[in-house]
């Protein structure tokens, strides 16, 4: 199986050693040329999602990726990732992929200073740590999202179909549960 991490800015490094370890082969999107290679999935890392959208459109990647989303390839968000993915943000006028219907809040949880830890059920997986960094939340979901976890009453992981949102960051802890959960829904 081949996944495909945006890498254009954000934690993308980490996220390719998390899927390594679980047997997957990984190869970064930095420039057009990159999507001739064939992939099973994608990863949209967290970082800046302004940024983000600003490079993947600089760089000729948004129209294509978002088409290989709308058909179906299966795609995991995480923080910056996952407001790329939501159909509405609460807090900012841009959308991007719009392939999640959720509605989501930028930095949610403040500024830097407003990071944390948390360890909470995630479904499917038991209890699972969670780490937050300048991190949003999904205020509601719609259209046939399911919520998969929820942190303090906020929804912190949905999904629907093949798209996988989460507002904290996996790939910083030791746990690979949610990484192995994208890869099974690849299989």
């Amino acid at each position: 199986m081949t996944i495909a991490v945006l890498a254009v800015q954000g934690d993308f490094a980490e996220h390719e050693d998390a899927l390594r370890s679980l047997g997957a082969d990984c190869f970064e999107i930095r420039q057009l040329s990159d999507l001739d290679r064939p992939f099973d999935g994608l990863v949209l890392p967290g970082g800046e999602s302004t940024v983000q959208g600003k490079l993947l459109r600089e760089l000729g990647l948004f129209e294509p990726l978002k088409r290989k989303i709308e058909s179906g390839l299966p795609v995991f968000g995480t923080c910056a990732g996952l407001i790329l993915l939501a159909d509405k943000l609460s807090n900012d006028d841009n959308v991007y992929f719009a392939a999640l219907p959720a509605t989501v809040r930028r930095n949610a949880y403040g500024r830097q200073l407003g990071s944390f830890y948390a360890e909470e059920e995630f479904a499917g997986l038991g209890r699972i740590p969670m780490t937050f960094i300048r991190a949003p939340f999904i205020e509601s979901v719609r259209d046939g999202a399911e919520v998969l976890a929820e942190v303090g009453g906020n929804i912190v992981a949905a999904r629907k179909g093949s798209v996988l949102g989460i507002a904290f960051h996996p790939e910083v802890d030791e746990s690979r549960a949610v990484h192995k959960y994208f890869l099974d829904m690849i299989k």
